[in-house]
């Protein structure tokens, strides 16, 4: 064998896999995009790159002035746009990524910021202050256990070191109280087939490529219990604008959520890319775009 044809298999035999999304649930659905809108996209595409995400150059999803990141088991989509605020206040009041080391993020001039509480577990800012939460192996709070004792081999993943250089964990929905967490463990169970469970402490569902937290949202001191909970603010119109999943057989999927009672925002359309789409919007205001062909 010659020298630079061994030092291309020994270069390509080094390569980590491409990051993609992780494969559907028995409902036929996953994790698929996070959509957010920011004024300064080149810099929002920096920061995410940082994070370790994969600049995507070609996809059915494109626009014009859109950068699209890859990330094992989500795609970020930014959009440049004018919006009510972050994440911050709304019901999805953060995301989640898991990560072996924040080795990498730092090297790459990132700060995140640790919590002396919960080792393993920091934070980082983007451009535009929105808040993405970092676990790296050694946090203590990573692993979901279904209730009733189910097993689910996707949810297993929770419980094992990642061998990745980054993947999607969680958002975390913060509702009006323990009542409505309680209430949206089981709706995100029933509507895409998700294995009902616990995060740490948090009530929980996990979806391939995502586990979705739910809990109370902070009552600031002094708020009356009469008065509406702050910091529940629908997501459509703030930076991240909606969360994406992505399915098989969107059609028939549509169908049936309509059949359950489901009211869409914007019914199934074939886009002439080629993905199929539908919007809805869950009952504590979390915007949701179904797709199909994305990956």
């Amino acid at each position: 064998m010659g020298v630079v044809a061994g030092l291309a298999c020994v270069t390509g035999s080094a390569q980590a896999p491409k990051p993609s999304l992780a494969s559907p649930n028995a409902a036929g659905v996953s994790m698929g995009h996070l959509h957010y809108r920011v004024r300064d996209v080149a810099a929002n595409r920096r920061f995410w790159m940082a994070l370790g995400g994969q600049p995507v150059t070609t996809s059915r999803f494109a626009a014009p002035g859109r950068e699209i990141l890859r990330f094992q088991d989500v795609l970020v989509v930014l959009d440049r746009g004018e919006t009510t605020g972050g994440t911050e206040g709304s019901v999805v009041n953060h995301v989640a990524f898991r990560l072996p080391s924040l080795a990498p993020v730092e090297a790459a001039g990132l700060v995140p910021a640790r919590l002396a509480q919960f080792p393993g577990v920091s934070s980082v800012m983007s451009p535009e202050n929105e808040r993405i939460e970092l676990f790296e192996n050694t946090a203590t709070n990573l692993t979901f256990v279904p209730d009733g004792g189910a097993r689910d081999a996707a949810a297993e993943r929770h419980n094992r070191p990642l061998t990745v250089p980054i993947a999607f964990h969680h958002v975390h929905l913060y509702l009006p109280d323990s009542a409505a967490a309680s209430d949206a463990k089981a709706w995100y169970a029933k509507v895409f087939g998700g294995v009902p469970g616990k995060r740490a402490q948090y009530d929980a569902t996990d979806v391939p490529g995502i586990n979705l937290n739910f809990s109370a949202a902070p009552r600031p001191a002094g708020r009356s219990s009469d008065l509406p909970q702050a910091g529940t603010a629908p997501t459509k119109g703030r930076m991240l604008d909606h969360i994406g999943f992505e399915v098989v057989r969107l059609r028939d999927f549509c169908r049936r959520l309509e059949s359950m009672g489901i009211v869409f925002d914007e019914l199934y359309v074939e886009g002439r890319d080629g993905v199929g789409r539908a919007r809805l919007t869950d009952p504590w205001g979390t915007s949701i775009e179904l797709t199909e062909g994305l990956s």
